[in-house]
């Protein structure tokens, strides 16, 4: 592919999920998460095969489109269930679902790796995994909620977010940068600001995934002992701390540490948001999440050029000093928003 098909290509998987955010959270409302999640998780598993036989790239283009589409559904709705099953335990579980979650992402990795390194044609290794999933859908789907959290509001397609709502979504907006960053520049800083061997490249990207897993196993029980606002503030402080340090000090070891305390830092901050929006009761949980979602998964999805073009103008240091502030952002935002202890 040219170079501008790959930017198509790329571009159309987080366009599905965005344009699918303002009436995901109206079909939850209206249909019910349990109905939501099942049509979402099958339609899900069942477009993954049909990006193995694209070869061309307008075919991946909608292929993807949807793939994304279906994902983002299926993450609404699957949240709103979480708030549910949350409300009837009695105390915050959010970010350990969050955790299998992270979880789920080594598997896929590795299975991936697995996959590529046998020479397995996408196509095989798709539909092995899209036939998991179904026989995991089947097995699951009857212990689902049949009801969603109560709340006030109707079921409006278009939810304007109010000011407990937007101050969520700008927490969850500087969190996903931070995230974002990660996930596209770990392995770039490590390489031309850290200057490791070529075989040390990931290692920040490992690092910080390990305890943005970790961290989310043990979110819920600091949360319960600290209260949630405390928590989220705690962990601004330390997305911040980890970058500033690994900005300071370029070599190794304070970078990789650095890479571990802001994987630390993002693990619950974003299941504590969502938690607190399904819980808000002024409208559907699945509304709530959507609007939230919506203004956090903009930081995930510009942060990253943002970084290139902070970069290209002056240094990629400079760019992950920009990154911390907005980490920092995290702590005033929580300051300065009322949540429940």
């Amino acid at each position: 592919m040219s170079n501008g098909a790959l930017g198509a290509v790329l571009l159309a998987l987080p366009t599905g999920l965005m344009t699918s955010l303002p009436f995901s959270g109206w079909l939850v409302s209206r249909f019910g998460s349990r109905k939501v999640v099942i049509i979402a998780a099958l339609a899900y598993t069942t477009i993954l095969p049909l990006l193995g036989l694209a070869d061309k790239p307008w075919q991946l283009v909608c292929i993807l489109f949807c793939f994304g589409l279906a994902g983002n559904l299926f993450n609404i709705s699957v949240n709103t269930q979480a708030i549910g099953t949350e409300m009837l335990y009695g105390r915050s579980i959010m970010a350990s679902f969050h955790g299998v979650w992270s979880l789920a992402g080594f598997t896929g990795a590795a299975i991936g790796t697995f996959m590529v390194s046998h020479h397995i044609v996408p196509f095989y290794h798709f539909v092995l995994v899209s036939g998991l999933m179904w026989v995991a859908v089947i097995v699951t789907w009857r212990f689902l909620l049949n009801n969603d959290p109560p709340h006030e509001g109707g079921t409006r397609l278009f939810v304007k977010p109010d000011h407990f709502l937007l101050k969520l979504g700008l927490i969850a907006f500087c969190c996903m940068i931070c995230e974002g960053t990660m996930f596209d520049w770990s392995g770039v800083y490590f390489k031309k600001q850290v200057a490791v061997p070529e075989r040390f490249t990931t290692l920040g990207y490992v690092a910080f995934m390990s305890t943005m897993a970790g961290g989310r196993f043990i979110g819920d029980l600091l949360s319960e002992w600290l209260g949630k606002k405390l928590m989220i503030q705690i962990s601004g402080i330390i997305i911040a701390s980890g970058l500033l340090l690994s900005v300071l000090f370029p070599f190794i070891i304070p970078a990789t540490i650095g890479f571990l305390l802001v994987g630390f830092g993002v693990s619950s901050v974003v299941p504590l948001v969502y938690g607190a929006a399904g819980r808000y009761g002024k409208m559907n949980a699945g509304v709530a999440i959507a609007a939230v979602s919506t203004i956090g998964y903009f930081g995930f999805l510009f942060g990253p050029p943002m970084i290139g073009f902070i970069a290209q103008a002056a240094s990629l240091r400079l760019s992950f000093l920009v990154i911390a502030v907005l980490g920092f952002s995290t702590f005033l935002l929580a300051t300065f928003t009322r949540l429940e202890k």
